[in-house]
């Protein structure tokens, strides 16, 4: 899409619902508290769980689709730190999504699963943080928007190669 890598793109959708998950689960617990249906009102966290399960799955995917290139400029260790969070926050999210279905279920069960849903969207939103953190050291410490610039793509990554192997090992360790 126009020269951009799809993965800076992306990534954006599963953070920014990870944020409005709880939102959306405490106002559906306060509805039902209220007296509306339980399966209509919670509808729209189970929507919002379902969008971030999808979209999580597809920032991963297209991360690592271009995890070769990135790899040129970037070291090894600090993807892979970023891409283990990222796996992490998919299968955190595709957990929470059977437990929010499970909140469709009526009494005892259903409001147990809703209850577990609001808890598990605030864990989320900590995971969110650690994936969001670790991609954006990888942008603006490690420098993978090198991959993509004219001059890198031009020269095969190699001012990036170049720069990796001139930091000292243990700089690397340092920004964990």
């Amino acid at each position: 899409m126009l020269g951009l890598p799809l993965h800076p793109i992306v990534v954006h959708f599963p953070i920014v619902l990870s944020v409005l998950l709880p939102v959306a689960v405490v106002v559906a617990l306060w509805a039902i508290r209220r007296g509306a249906a339980p399966r209509r009102a919670w509808s729209a966290p189970l929507a919002a769980a379902a969008a971030l399960t999808l979209s999580a799955f597809v920032a991963t995917r297209t991360g690592e689709s271009e995890e070769d290139r990135v790899e040129r400029v970037v070291a090894e260790s600090a993807i892979e730190e970023h891409e283990e969070a990222g796996e992490l926050f998919l299968m955190l999210s595709g957990v929470l999504l059977v437990v929010a279905t499970a909140g469709l279920l009526p009494r005892t069960v259903g409001q147990a699963a809703r209850v577990v849903t609001a808890a598990g969207a605030l864990g989320l939103v900590a995971a969110g943080v650690v994936v969001g953190h670790s991609g954006g050291a990888l942008v603006y410490r490690e420098g993978a928007a090198a991959a993509y610039t004219t001059a890198a793509g031009a020269a095969n990554g190699a001012a990036g190669a170049v720069a990796k192997a001139a930091r000292p090992a243990d700089d690397a360790d340092d920004h964990r």
